[in-house]
């Protein structure tokens, strides 16, 4: 646990990409199977310590430090394991554990076969043997949200960068292998052969695009699809399995079985998840129903009959990365595209349709075609280069996403909680309302990103001047203070008391300037909805 602690200690520190993976790579190199295998699945999210809860944490701390004096400092401090680590009570005598048993991997084994009786006291044990860095690294380690500034892919990149393999071929085998990847480092070590995908219906990270910002494309060059406002997910078909996976490489089959079942063709492709109109006449010509529909069936492991006929889930398809065994990313976009419209010929039209080629005479005329839209399922407009091959990651002048104009609206601030992390002295998520026919203000969102750090000082100081109640961590506010809400679309929704939701809420502009009285109603919403 010491090197590990001292590795998150360095992150946490280090502000530099390249000093971040230098880091990494000397770690990997200096700690010897299993460890850093452990310490790779806890970098890349990959680490699950289904035992050690939140709930068992908070009901430990709460005997052994008061818990007024706890919350107190953990609302200041931001964070709980920085918290507890700081606050945990030395004991007079600390037990006498073996070097061994505190070693990363014997710490990972003890706590992944614990019952959840046993939990508290060997997770109080491990607390009472550590100093306090150590104390932190563990309890970010169980708790799976590490947050010192390292993605996935960069610690793949660290992996590959230290050892001098290609990442491309490490993210290519990832989804396949399992912690503490003895096969992943006895290959980049020399001593075995490269791990394969072959015949496993592993997930490959998807391409993505780049803001379309002042660049101005080639429509010769280029070819234009709507960019959907759905999930975007990979679907895998090999030695007779079928695997859904999301943009982060989740496996989401279980609430989509119906897509499932439907994909009975080897390859892998890349699209949209959508769901249908429902019974209500959510449905638009193109029976595509908005993101609020889809979330109602996110993360669900059983999905009852009346939801799948209510809410039927369906891919629009964008790309093609296997045509059965056949490798089609190195082909170039046009190539893929032709593979693509014969593949999905042999798909059935319930379950799958292919994302159209926009028809537009020149870059002028997709850009009027696009002001043009104000669909519920389209955000906006995506550019792909017609010779682009299928590459992991953003690569700059390949693809590009042209987002459309966002939506605003005038709301009020009700109500402020201070933010996590760097941001745990401020108070930097806001909830806003708009004005009901009864002349009462009604929450419609919250936000908490679209400002910079002087306006968060302002909105900060704000806040603490104009409480008016306090509930917890929330501070209520005197309602005077107008927001300029920016979202992406706003959707009828029956679990919100306003009767709508929007889809990306951030604050674009403080309004100063505008009597509360004169923000934005509730109707004004609802004629927004689509």
């Amino acid at each position: 646990m010491r090197a590990f602690a001292d590795l998150l200690d360095s992150l946490i520190y280090t502000r530099s990409r390249n000093a971040k993976l230098k880091l990494i790579g000397d770690y990997l190199r200096a700690t010897p199977d299993p460890d850093r295998g452990w310490a790779m699945a806890a970098l890349t999210g990959e680490l699950d310590l289904k035992a050690v809860k939140p709930a068992v944490i908070r009901a430990m701390v709460d005997e052994r430090v008061d818990p007024v004096l706890y919350r107190m400092s953990r609302d200041f401090v931001g964070d709980s394991a920085e918290t507890i680590a700081l606050m945990w009570p030395e004991p007079a005598t600390p037990p006498a554990l073996p070097p061994e048993a505190l070693r990363l991997s014997a710490v990972v084994d003890r706590l992944a076969s614990l019952s959840k009786a046993d939990t508290a006291g060997v997770l109080g044990a491990y607390l009472d043997a550590m100093a306090a860095d150590e104390r932190y690294a563990l309890l970010k380690l169980a708790s799976g949200a590490l947050r010192v500034g390292v993605s996935a892919r960069l610690a793949k990149t660290a992996l590959a960068n230290a050892f001098a393999v290609d990442v491309d071929a490490v993210e290519e085998v990832w989804h396949g292998l399992a912690p503490p990847y003895t096969a992943l480092f006895d290959w980049v070590e020399g001593r075995g052969e490269q791990p394969t995908a072959a015949d496993v219906p592993v997930f490959r990270p998807f391409m993505l695009a780049h803001p379309l910002e002042e660049t101005i494309v080639d429509l010769a060059d280029y070819a234009a699809e709507w960019k959907w406002d759905g999930i975007r997910v990979q679907l895998v078909h090999v030695a007779g399995e079928t695997r859904l996976y999301s943009r982060a490489g989740d496996d989401i089959t279980r609430s989509f079985p119906e897509v499932a079942a439907a994909f009975r063709v080897p390859g892998v492709l890349d699209g949209e998840l959508l769901v249908r109109g429902d019974a209500q006449g959510v449905g638009r010509d193109d029976a595509t129903a908005s993101f609020n529909a889809l979330q109602q069936r996110l993360g669900r492991k059983q999905v009852s009959a009346k939801m799948l006929a209510d809410a039927p889930a369906f891919v629009r398809l964008y790309d093609i990365l296997f045509d059965g065994a056949e490798d089609l990313r190195p082909l170039a976009w046009t190539d893929r595209r032709a593979r693509l419209e014969a593949f999905v010929a042999r798909l059935p039209t319930e379950s799958f349709d292919i994302s159209a080629v926009i028809d537009a005479s020149d870059f002028a005329h997709l850009g009027e075609i696009r002001a043009g839209s104000r669909d519920a399922a389209i955000e906006g407009v995506m550019l792909k280069r017609r010779d682009s091959p299928y590459v992991t990651g953003r690569r700059v002048g390949l693809w590009y996403k042209w987002k459309r104009d966002p939506l605003v609206a005038d709301c009020v601030m009700m109500y402020a909680q201070r933010g996590s992390g760097k941001r745990s002295s401020f108070y930097s998520d806001y909830t806003f309302g708009c004005w009901t026919e009864g002349g009462e203000l009604s929450p419609v969102g919250k936000a908490y990103s679209g400002f910079t750090d002087e306006e968060l000082k302002w909105l900060d100081r704000f806040v603490r001047n104009n409480t008016v109640a306090r509930f917890g961590p929330v501070r209520e506010v005197e309602k005077t203070l107008v927001l300029e809400v920016a979202f992406d679309s706003i959707h009828a929704s029956k679990r919100h008391k306003s009767g709508v939701a929007m889809r990306f809420p951030r604050i674009s502009r403080i309004r100063r300037d505008k009597p509360a009285a004169e923000a934005d109603t509730i109707a004004a919403l609802e004629r927004l909805v689509t």
